[in-house]
């Protein structure tokens, strides 16, 4: 499928399809048309999560659209001025305390994220993706160490108070993860040797945290 194809499909109101379509594409392709495509795309599916009261799906939508549109040559201000007002519906819907408890856990997950890729940048690793989805799976960061390709699971908390970050790749997560890295392979329709990783980081936001690398982290094979 083109950038065109989901352009058309963004016309007809088909939000879903327009979306996991476009998400296939900007994997392959971060050019500029794949680019903008994103972003329309995925701001259609924060409105659609948001109308559908989906709020903290919506909330990850917002965030992973901050980063896409730091690459995007916006010139006029109109993806700006759109995602603004897209953050303005948000706030309108986070007054709660359950809201405002899945903002947190939500900035804190973002956090470790970019804790796990600084570190891994500084170990000589190449960040190739982050936030990589498969249908309504994600790989969180996927990296090359050297020729291997590794796709890493970020894990971060507080503190280890209810035990480490790893121990909470259970069997239904892995079973996902193990989908989502088959479905990348043949995507990419790659031959590369590969692993996964666990990055288990401990700490808030404005600390220096403590990260521990757990390297070919066994997935379940059932």
């Amino acid at each position: 499928m083109t950038v065109e194809e989901v352009l058309e499909l963004r016309r007809q109101g088909r939000t879903e399809e327009a979306y996991e379509a476009m998400r296939l594409l900007y994997a392959a392709d971060k050019g500029a048309s794949a680019t903008a495509g994103m972003f329309w795309a995925a701001l259609d599916m924060l409105q659609l999560k948001a109308r559908e009261q989906q709020f903290g799906e919506a909330r990850k939508i917002y965030l992973a659209l901050e980063r896409v549109l730091a690459r995007m040559d916006d010139d006029d201000g109109l993806a700006r001025n759109a995602l603004d007002r897209a953050k303005r519906l948000l706030n309108d819907h986070l007054d709660d305390d359950s809201s405002k408890t899945i903002s947190a856990h939500t900035l804190l997950g973002r956090w470790g994220e970019e804790q796990a890729a600084d570190y891994l940048r500084r170990n000589g690793y190449t960040i190739l993706e982050r936030d990589w989805h498969s249908k309504h799976r994600d790989i969180d960061i996927i990296a090359l160490d050297d020729d291997t390709l590794v796709f890493v699971e970020v894990k971060t908390r507080r503190n280890a108070d209810f035990g480490n970050p790893e121990e909470a790749v259970g069997y239904w997560k892995q079973h996902n993860l193990r989908l989502a890295i088959n479905h990348y392979l043949n995507y990419h329709q790659t031959d590369r040797p590969w692993r996964f990783d666990v990055i288990a980081v401990v700490g808030t936001i404005g600390s220096a945290p403590a990260i521990n690398h757990i390297k070919d982290f066994t997935l379940s094979m059932r």
